[in-house]
């Protein structure tokens, strides 16, 4: 069964439902970026693994988490409760049975879940992304599965918010199959610290311009 890689940094208020929710078999790495609020606590309590990765950065974290991972097929997800882990299943699905080779969840946000400029740069970067690489995607999204040794050999140098968007593009120009499954977003548990803010957006924005240059 595929492991699942959440980048924390304060989710403590989200935690115990996002792990809660994960399908049976998934097994957690929960890779704390400096947490100041219990987090890798909390979810060492839960019965999560927790890998402790002082280098902010979201790619950063996603490496530490894939660098820890042993199964064959590994999720990323954000561990805000805007996603349902439940369907992580979903997600990964056409990758453990052969037919595609990286899954991202298209968000399908409830109402009030999305801010109109971080859907608006979603569907820039989307765009930007579909013209360069061939792949037809609408979202950059965070729920995402692949297999592990392919994404370990991709090479993903970026550190930063660029994480997801070098992968897509790398995985592109190695000709790997690439899909979209819908996934419901939800209204983020606790305060936002990328997308639901202008700063946080741009800040976003920037890392991942630096990848398409």
């Amino acid at each position: 069964m595929p492991d699942v890689v959440l980048p924390v940094l304060d989710e403590a208020e989200a935690l115990p439902w996002v792990l809660a929710r994960m399908p049976r078999g998934y097994r957690v790495i929960v890779v704390d970026n400096g947490s100041t609020d219990g987090s890798a606590e909390l979810a060492e309590s839960l019965g999560a693994r927790v890998v402790r990765e002082p280098r902010r950065g979201f790619g950063a974290a996603c490496w530490a988490g894939l660098a820890a991972s042993s199964a064959g097929v590994v999720c990323f997800m954000d561990a805000d409760a805007s996603l349902d882990p439940a369907e992580l299943a979903a997600v990964a699905a056409p990758v453990i049975a052969g037919t595609a080779d990286l899954v991202l969840g298209a968000r399908r946000p409830e109402r009030g879940a999305w801010p109109a400029h971080a859907r608006l740069a979603n569907r820039a970067l989307a765009l930007e992304l579909r013209r360069r690489s061939g792949a037809v995607l609408t979202d950059l999204g965070p729920m995402r599965a692949a297999r592990r040794r392919p994404l370990v050999e991709l090479g993903i140098d970026d550190r930063r918010f660029g994480w997801p968007l070098e992968m897509v593009l790398r995985a592109a120009a190695a000709g790997w199959r690439i899909e979209e499954v819908p996934v419901r977003y939800r209204a983020r548990t606790g305060r936002s610290k990328v997308t639901g803010t202008l700063r946080g957006t741009i800040r976003t924005a920037r890392d991942m311009a630096a990848v398409l240059r």
